[in-house]
């Protein structure tokens, strides 16, 4: 999502270059170019506006501009006011004094409501939660249906009365049901609309008061832009939202609302959809997803998701070839049968450290899993011995290798050139040390 905006910041911060000293007209500069950046990803021109006046009076604040490392120091500030702006401390889920907690969720109709939803329900299940799942959006028969799929796939219990019955009373029944079975939380699914209306306001408003939740999560499209900032910041004001859920944030869009939301609503972001499966749902870190923005990478998620797929013995093996440089390309295809499980492979591999500088070292386009489908076609197509020894693959070899994964020899030598490459990039990345970070 921020690759372009990634691209543009990292461009304008290395114009300081390798200077021992940066003036007030290299910051000034500086600043234009990531205004301009921020202002082509769709981010609130407020908002632009705010963040690069503090930047500005934090570095000169600090005497950055006579640090004898004015440079880093600039970016540690760009990347420690990204973090205010998307809300500082992880925010966590409120939880009610005496069970249930109580969670309405609220939003327009196409933004993931319902999906996420069942997303929350599966993230408390497996945190030993037991949740249950009240359908009020009455309106949309079909989203009563989605619900109860996903319910049952998730095996969730679903409180629904059907179409016939008041929303106010479907809540209240609910409530009074995970009392009396001592479930842990409700989630209430609200009904959508297209647009914000005076109905749909009205319910949701009568809703709140019955059942009294301790979060009313309101739903936001990230690929909707500053029409999602501006539903977000209506329902606040009309409804009382105490958190927000971005959801697509895996996709193709520029990214403004992601930075724009929080400041403009004054609501946190608690959660982040990143797909479309079930499990496709994270605890929103701003400190991570600013890090991303600049680069820097999210190895702590990508830790946590290997952590849920691979046991501590197969990554810690994997860790020790990977500093060695002596992973071949047959621990390359049983990481990456193994990573799959992670999630879409385009989307992990955006959270190395300088990813765009990886993929230009690597001279590849696009890093998703086209690619990897292809690269793996290839490898498979190798004997177990190639795989074990890619340097030793001969013209022969490859020419062979190319006729078996219906590719091209100059296909399998690109390959191979990747892989030597990725292999010094991994070796680098396990030590800690990021020289693709730097101008």
């Amino acid at each position: 999502m921020f690759e372009s905006l990634t691209d543009k910041l990292q461009g304008a911060l290395r114009k300081f270059g390798s200077k021992g000293v940066v003036t007030e007209e290299d910051l000034d500069l500086a600043l234009r170019e990531v205004r301009m950046a921020m202002l082509e990803a769709d981010v609130n021109f407020k908002v632009v506006r705010e963040f690069t006046t503090k930047v500005k009076e934090r570095a000169l604040g600090a005497k950055v501009l006579q640090s004898l490392t004015p440079v880093q120091q600039v970016i540690d500030i760009v990347h420690g006011e990204l973090v205010e702006m998307l809300g500082g401390a992880s925010p966590k889920l409120i939880t009610a004094m005496q069970p249930p907690t109580v969670v309405m969720v609220v939003g327009l109709q196409g933004s993931g409501k319902t999906t996420s939803i069942a997303k929350l329900a599966n993230l408390l299940k497996k945190q030993g939660e037991r949740p249950l799942l009240v359908a009020c959006d009455i309106y949309r028969p079909a989203a009563i249906d989605q619900l109860a799929t996903l319910a049952r796939s998730l095996d969730i219990p679903l409180h629904e009365e059907g179409t016939g019955v008041n929303p106010r009373v479907i809540a209240a029944n609910g409530l009074e049901r995970a009392k009396r079975q001592g479930m842990t939380h409700l989630l209430v699914d609200t009904a959508g609309r297209l647009h914000v209306d005076e109905e749909m306001m009205r319910e949701v408003a009568d809703l709140r008061r019955i059942i009294n939740p301790a979060e009313v999560l309101f739903v936001a499209d990230a690929m909707a832009g500053q029409d999602a900032v501006n539903a977000a910041k209506e329902f606040h004001e009309k409804v009382g939202t105490t958190g927000l859920i971005l959801t697509k944030m895996d996709g193709d869009a520029r990214g403004g609302a992601a930075l724009s939301i929080r400041n403009v609503t004054g609501v946190p972001v608690k959660f982040i959809g990143m797909g479309e499966k079930t499990d496709a749902l994270e605890l929103f870190h701003p400190d991570r997803l600013a890090g991303r923005i600049l680069g820097m990478g999210d190895m702590l998620t990508l830790i946590e998701r290997a952590k849920e797929t691979m046991s501590d013995e197969e990554t810690d093996k994997f860790g020790e070839k990977m500093k060695r440089g002596t992973f071949d390309l047959q621990d390359f295809v049983e990481q990456l049968r193994k990573v799959r499980k992670m999630g879409p492979l385009g989307q992990l591999v955006s959270m190395l450290p300088g990813f765009n500088k990886i993929k230009a070292q690597l001279q590849v386009d696009e890093m998703d899993d086209k690619f990897f489908d292809r690269a793996e076609g290839i490898v498979l197509s190798m004997t177990t011995w190639e795989r074990r020894h890619p340097e030793k693959i001969d013209g022969k070899r490859r020419r062979r290798i190319a006729t078996g994964s219906g590719t091209t020899p100059h296909d399998v030598n690109n390959l191979l050139k990747q892989f030597f490459e990725a292999r010094k990039i991994a070796k680098t990345i396990s030590s800690g040390r990021f020289p693709m970070l730097r101008g």
